[in-house]
């Protein structure tokens, strides 16, 4: 574990102590919620990890490479891009997955298009966005995300 990790660690732990000693049934009820409503997503949250599995299983490491490591870095970024955008994944799922593809020899730019898009970026929501918001706050919303996912993944290639 990194020193950051284990700061966070340090923290939490801080701040379970203090809600112990304040309230230890309010925090107990709290600790007993947070299972329940883990136990409820722990089968999508299995699921959506095999269907990645099982995608990364049929795409070959080369393909990846091939596509969004050594190829046109412009082309593969906005190709990531529009990808992230139409799948919706759980940002928690998200990390992990574009982790094995930058390992599987993806560049850091369209990986990091991909993952920005994926979270920012919603077209299978959309219409229940402009449900809510109105189709121009959608619009404007989903567009400026997609311009900035880019930016972000730009200025991540430089900065790494």
């Amino acid at each position: 574990m990194d020193i950051f990790t284990k700061g966070l660690w340090v923290v939490t732990m801080l701040w379970f102590i203090v809600s112990m000693i304040k309230d230890k049934d309010r925090t107990l009820n709290s600790m007993k919620r947070s299972k329940k409503m883990m136990g409820n997503m722990l089968g999508q949250i299995i699921g959506i990890l095999f269907l990645i599995g099982l995608l990364l299983t049929f795409i070959p490491p080369d393909a990846i490479k091939e596509y969004l490591g050594s190829s046109n870095t412009f082309l593969a970024t906005i190709i990531s891009a529009i990808m992230g955008s139409i799948t919706l994944i759980p940002a928690f799922v998200a990390f992990p997955l574009v982790g094995s593809i930058v390992d599987m020899g993806a560049s850091i730019v369209p990986a990091v298009a991909f993952l920005t898009t994926l979270t920012m970026v919603g077209f299978v929501t959309f219409n229940l966005e402009r449900q809510e918001f109105g189709k121009k706050f959608a619009i404007a919303r989903n567009g400026l995300s997609f311009i900035f996912a880019i930016l972000i993944a730009l200025a991540m290639g430089v900065i790494l």
